[in-house]
Formats: structure tokens, sequence, C-alpha cells
């Protein structure tokens, strides 16, 4: 997934949960960079450094490229010229912002069908079952490429609650789904913060990435997405868009209450 595919998976899940009537309406371009998918909102979900980045792939994306929107034929010709030239104008899309585009059907309804078939999984709980230790011990250390343990007698297993019973008292672990925020002391850590501090999400089995909808890996603390890379611990203010920590119950620019969907 490239800078352009990326631009327009955020687009269409950005406009599915805020602006759900441009799925089948036309918008303004004006509106799409400065309401819709603004850099100052998006530059972290995008996984852009600069404004620059952000601008060049949003001409790409208005230019008609790969066919993901339908553009106005006058603007579409006027941006790929400007992209063919030696010296691209980034910022040449803003003399169309009256212009209108919308999504296109085909490719909207590829990303929807592979969006809803993660949602699909995610709700049969069919998700990647870990692979156990088998009894004889050599199965495991053989598919990793281990040389296997020395032959020892079979040792009877214990059953499930002598084995709780005999297992030492450890700190709890946080369930899964649980949000681990900035600034939680890592397991062991003094009162006075001698060891660093972690931060992430744990996934529920076949919890999916807000950002590409790929299934995260269950019961493992986790900061950015193993699919696309985007920082997990984050959301925006759907008022001002600021952005917020996951936890937070308000937003700390305008005050508004966060939703919790």
């Amino acid at each position: 997934m490239d800078a352009l595919d990326r631009m327009y998976r955020t687009l269409v899940q950005t406009i599915r949960t805020n602006h759900p009537q441009y799925l089948t309406q036309p918008f303004e371009v004006a509106e799409l960079y400065q309401t819709i998918l603004p850099y100052r909102h998006h530059r972290r979900s995008l996984g852009f450094e600069t404004n620059q980045d952000y601008e060049v792939t949003l001409l790409e994306l208005l230019s008609g490229e790969r066919g993901y929107l339908l553009v106005d034929e006058r603007m579409r010709d006027a941006l790929r010229r400007e992209l063919a030239s030696p010296n691209p104008d980034p910022a040449a899309f803003r003399l169309f912002g009256s212009s209108q585009v919308s999504l296109a059907h085909e490719p909207l309804r590829q990303l929807e069908g592979a969006l809803d078939t993660t949602t699909d999984v995610r709700a049969s709980g069919s998700a990647p079952v870990p692979t156990q230790r088998t009894s004889s011990g050599g199965g495991v250390a053989a598919a990793r490429g281990e040389p296997p343990a020395a032959a020892t007698a079979p040792t009877p297993a214990l059953p499930t609650a002598s084995m709780e019973a005999a297992r030492p008292a450890a700190s709890p672990r946080p369930s899964a789904g649980t949000i681990v925020p900035r600034g939680t002391p890592a397991a062991g850590a003094s009162a006075e913060g001698s060891i660093p501090t972690e931060r992430g999400v744990i996934p529920a089995a076949g919890e999916e990435c807000r950002f590409c909808g790929g299934v995260l890996p269950p019961g493992r603390r986790i900061v950015f997405c193993p699919h696309c890379g985007q920082d997990l611990t984050v959301q925006h203010c759907l008022a001002c868009g600021t952005e917020l920590e996951l936890g937070w119950r308000f937003c700390i620019s305008c005050g508004r209450a966060v939703s919790s969907g």
C-alpha cells in the first residue's frame, strides 16, 4: 500500500464515519482538503512527514489517478499536466477549490467489500489460534529450527486447577481489548517511576485496525498497526480535530465529550 492507496482508504473511512452523505453525493475540492481530510488533523494516519508530501499525493488523487475519484475533466487535464512538468506545483489543486468530485463506485465497492469481510471475520470469532506445544516437546522446536531437547521421562500433566494453584502470584495483566495509555508504569515499576513507561493497546481476538481494517494480533501490547504502521494509541476530536489519547473522555481543546463508539 503506497501513499495514494493510504490516502484513498483514509478518505473513505473518514467519510463513512463523519460524512456518510458523500458516499453517494459529490463534494467540493476545497471541502476535501479543508474539512474532510485536512493535513493538520490526519497527518499521522496518512503517514506524511511534511505538508508537501500530503499535497503531492492529493494532487495525484484529484488528477483521477487509479480512478479513485470522479473528477472534472478540465481539472483532471490541468493537474496531470502539472504532475508531468519538471517542477510541479504541489498546491495546484487549490485553483479548483469550487470544482466537485465524488467517490468512484467500483473502487469504493471493492474497498467496502474488503472492510466488510474483515468485520465478518471479527464477528464470527474465527481469529487465528496460536499453535500449542505438544506433549512430546519436539514439534514446536522443530518448527522453529531448534535442536530437539534431550529425551526425558514423560511428566504427567497436572489438572488445570492444580496448575493455577501451583503458579506463583504475578502482577495482573490487562485483559484483551484493554487500553494502556501513555504514562502507565511497566510491570514492577517503583513509585518513583525508575522503569520506563509503556503505552499501547491490547487487541481482543479478531479486533481490526480502525485505519486499514487489518486484523490485529490478539493479547499483545502494540502501539502501531502491523499492516499499515499507524499509531493506534491516538484518536481525533470529531468537533475540532485535536489529537487525543485513547481513554480520554473529553477533548482538551473544545471540551466536547469523546464518543465511545
